[in-house]
């Protein structure tokens, strides 16, 4: 794992132990990076996305997905925004939340461990295109929005986490968390 304690301005990392009991085959559990990125006007890029067998069921939710083999938490944030987005050119901030979450999806339960970093990115281009896409990501992604903060606030839609407009603003006026926040647990 990438020691980000050694970088200048970095954290220390939260711990990295999944909170979720396994034991359950149907049960997918997974250290989850995500990343939330923003382009150089503070719009946040979100992917849309919805249950394979039910078109109907959408939400929004932000680049990231699990670690592979030994792979860091950075290095999968920036492989899963790279595959998903097509976007490498990033600068790879702090981690601003984790959170644990569980929720049904393709049949099975997810029992999630998730960090959030924080990415700039000087691209402004409107339409990113995923790159590596999974079978699974084939058959449930449906687009990439940018969002201001403004619309996220308005939003009608379902956006996970649950609270991302108003964590997205606390971090448009103040700035990263000096140390990672802790969300509630969402369990669907």
């Amino acid at each position: 794992m990438t020691d980000s304690a050694s970088r200048p301005g970095a954290r220390t990392e939260p711990d990295d132990d999944a909170k979720a009991p396994g034991g359950d085959p149907r049960t997918e559990s997974r250290r989850v990076a995500r990343v939330v990125l923003l382009d150089p006007d503070d719009r946040i890029l979100l992917l849309h996305g919805y249950e394979p067998d039910d078109p109907g069921q959408t939400w929004w939710f932000t680049p990231g997905g699990g670690l592979e083999g030994d792979e860091s938490r950075e290095e999968a944030a920036r492989r899963e925004l790279a595959e998903e987005t097509g976007i490498t050119d990033i600068e790879l901030g702090p981690v601003l939340w984790t959170r644990y979450c569980s929720f049904p999806f393709d049949g099975r339960r997810w029992d999630q461990d998730e960090w959030y970093y924080l990415a700039r990115t000087r691209r402004t281009e409107t339409a990113p295109r995923p790159q590596a896409l999974t079978e699974l990501e084939n058959r449930s992604l449906a687009g990439l929005r940018w969002w201001t903060s403004a619309e996220l606030s308005a939003a009608r839609e379902t956006v996970y986490p649950t609270r991302l407009a108003e964590l997205l603003r606390t971090l448009l006026d103040e700035g990263p968390p000096s140390a990672p926040v802790v969300l509630a647990p969402e369990i669907v």
